[in-house]
């Protein structure tokens, strides 16, 4: 507690008298510190922190056994006031500590320069042994959660998401996430964090559950029989799946049962799409209105509205206009929309909703943190996070909530999973963690700043893996003011440039400038560009010197629309500033095109 100038002018009168009392050695080692010059520069960093960026605002000062402050409190708060003084700060004198040492109090208000200096002023007394911070520390105990050890994906140094260090600043709490998915089967490591959802299922052969639309998302079981669901398609046990999928993003925490959510004070409200054989876009596009805020006929309004919704699920093809639609409704209602990037070793382009334009699309990697095997991959991911591989130990899948019955429901479980099903909640959980941390963002605010603070993927990656692997902790730190980056310098040109038809390359620049140093590992390149068979694009970025990174390769099957996206590319090899190009060609005939405008963000 700081005192009034009042009385602290009066403790000081006070300390000035009792020091008349003190000992020729001790007014003589306070001359030496009074003639001293600041030294504040020479002072290393960590001494003037209360935690990483925090300036401190106490030290702890121990004085040297024969030092009249070591054993008077009024020794020791005449000295504080003579520090302060020469300072030219209001240091006070706060309590004797069990060591004996002294606890100063420096204010709120001092730059980590100003501490330094408080600080060279102790160092250069002789009678003083030390002075430190008086630190910041934060729990960091492991959630008590009895499966929690087997959850590498959030805690592993090579490939884990570094979640535990988030969640001192962070759980998710006030948020909602929709997992729009098979439904949720009852599960006591998850049924505290369950909210209101929906059954969108309106054909009665997908939904099992013998009716249409309803407000009850229970998971009946998504079973089928050999050539059910097409000819040759083996049979299949119910997954589970929407199950799976929450526990990752909110299971119950610190219960001493199970697994731990990556955003555990989260709610998820189970939004069902997936039945028997899968779901039908339409239901799809009705649940992604619904859970964003939007209206729906016939349905309810929602009560528990999103504000990230989680999508473990796709199909092949471009993204059509109809689902690129709902989308973008729900990211401009406020809605972070993550999506993944599908199980089929191929170019995301090829399948949605992937694919589709305002989304974070998800890549899976495995335990040694290269790309899971199984992972779509190319320019339009986002991002990549843990989806395990089961194919090299059961264990190095990602565990999770699941039920233990073959067809309809039994026991509640655990159970390994891989995917970029498994993926995707990761993010969706991280989305949660960001909006909490900081609710002000938008879901592009959002999207760059889990981008920005990606950490180099450990392990091999072949056709584009987005910025790298997610870092929890770095990213809510950058939400919320504690470190890391929340976007950086953006440079821009919203000069429009026409796309010649199967034309020749068009080039636009932007000049960058004031900048030190090379560019990051995960700069970020945002497009706007206006086109009719998006396919037929190819885009590269061009750095100064002349190197090309390629963005986006031509493609026959992405007949959609546009394309309006954040690149992240790996430019720590190029000097930042200069002038950097943005080269686009339109590769095949009668689509035309425009490129609006486009930025960098260092």
């Amino acid at each position: 507690m700081r005192t009034s100038p009042t009385l602290r002018r009066k403790l000081i009168s006070v300390a000035a008298a009792s020091a008349a009392l003190l000992t020729a050695a001790s007014t003589a080692s306070a001359v030496a510190a009074q003639e001293t010059v600041s030294q504040g520069s020479a002072v290393p960093a960590a001494q003037t922190e209360a935690a990483p960026g925090i300036a401190a605002e106490r030290l702890i000062v121990g004085y040297k056994s024969g030092a009249a402050e070591a054993r008077s409190n009024p020794a020791a708060e005449a000295d504080a006031a003579a520090k302060g003084e020469q300072s030219g700060e209001d240091v006070d004198f706060q309590r004797r500590l069990g060591t004996g040492a002294a606890l100063v109090d420096l204010g709120d208000d001092l730059t980590k320069a100003d501490v330094a200096d408080v600080v060279a002023r102790y160092r250069a007394d002789p009678q003083v042994a030390y002075v430190v911070p008086d630190r910041l520390n934060k729990p960091k105990a492991d959630p008590n959660d009895t499966e929690y050890t087997k959850q590498w994906d959030l805690f592993e140094s090579t490939a884990g998401m570094n979640v535990p260090g988030a969640w001192t600043t962070s759980t998710g709490t006030g948020v909602t996430v929709a997992v729009i998915d098979t439904g949720y089967v009852a599960h006591t490591d998850l049924a505290a964090n369950i909210v209101g959802g929906y059954d969108f299922i309106a054909d009665t052969a997908v939904s099992v559950d013998g009716d249409g639309r309803d407000s009850n998302p229970a998971d009946p079981g998504d079973y089928y029989a050999a050539n059910e669901c097409g000819s040759g398609i083996p049979a299949s046990n119910s997954s589970w799946h929407g199950t799976h999928v929450a526990g990752t993003i909110a299971a119950v925490t610190n219960n001493n049962k199970g697994v731990a959510g990556i955003a555990y004070g989260a709610k998820i409200s189970p939004v069902r799409v997936l039945g028997k054989c899968g779901g039908y876009d339409s239901d799809i596009i009705d649940a992604i209105t619904w859970a964003s805020g939007g209206a729906v006929s016939g349905v309810p309004a929602n009560s528990n509205v999103a504000k990230v919704i989680n999508m473990s699920l796709g199909g092949d093809g471009a993204c059509t206009s109809a689902t690129q639609s709902a989308i973008t409704a729900a990211v401009n209602r406020g809605t972070t929309v993550v999506v993944a990037a599908g199980n089929e070793n191929d170019n995301v382009a090829n399948h949605s909703p992937g694919n589709c334009n305002n989304v974070i699309s998800v890549a899976a990697t495995n335990r040694t943190g290269a790309k899971a095997s199984y992972s779509n991959y190319g320019s339009l991911v986002d991002i990549s996070a843990p989806g395990g591989q089961t194919s090299t130990g059961t264990a190095n899948g990602i565990l999770s909530t699941l039920n233990s019955g073959t067809k309809t429901a039994s026991t509640e479980s655990y159970a390994y999973y891989q995917g970029t099903s498994m993926a995707t909640p990761h993010i969706a959980g991280l989305v949660a963690l960001v909006k909490s941390a900081n609710s002000a963002l938008t879901p592009a605010q959002i999207e760059t700043a889990i981008k920005n603070n990606a950490r180099a993927l450990p392990g091999a990656c072949s056709g584009g893996c987005g910025a790298g692997l997610a870092d929890a902790a770095r990213t809510v730190q950058a939400v919320s003011g504690s470190g890391g980056s929340t976007g950086g310098a953006t440079f821009s040109n919203t000069t429009a440039l026409a796309i010649p038809d199967n034309g020749s390359a068009v080039e636009s620049s932007i000049a960058v400038s004031g900048r030190t140093g090379n560019a990051p590992a995960a700069l970020q390149v945002g497009v706007d560009i206006t086109h009719t068979y998006r396919g037929d694009l190819v885009i590269d970025l061009v750095a100064p010197d002349g190197t090309a990174y390629r963005l986006k390769a031509a493609s026959s099957s992405d007949s959609a629309d546009n394309v309006s996206t954040t690149y992240s590319v790996n430019a720590s090899g190029e000097t930042a500033n200069g002038t950097w190009k943005l080269r686009v060609q339109d590769t095949a005939a009668q689509d035309t095109g425009k490129l609006n405008s486009w930025q960098l963000t260092f």
